[in-house]
């Protein structure tokens, strides 16, 4: 009954958001917006957007992948509790 070993190991989940916070801004100034807000203009992917613009998108999905964010409603959460830094993090 004392053995830890059939616990969840929840260490590599809190690294990995640490990992994706710290490499957001960074890949988002490595990547050619020029070339993506060209794909998007060829296929009109921002024709009927009413709020969220196919970037904006890309920025929130990439953040999410980075840090293993697997609900909406978490990425949501998460995203209004760091409002204030959402500039520096590239969004």
């Amino acid at each position: 009954m004392g053995d830890s070993s059939n616990l969840p190991s929840f260490a590599p989940k809190t690294a990995a958001m640490k990992i994706g916070q710290t490499l957001v801004a960074p890949l988002m100034d490595v990547l050619h917006w020029t070339t993506f807000m060209r794909l998007v203009n060829r296929h009109g992917g921002n024709c009927y957007v009413k709020s969220l613009t196919c970037a904006e998108q890309f920025r929130v999905m990439t953040f999410a992948q980075l840090t293993y964010r697997e609900r909406l409603r978490d990425i949501e959460v998460y995203l209004s509790m760091q409002a204030s830094e959402l500039y520096y993090m590239g969004g």
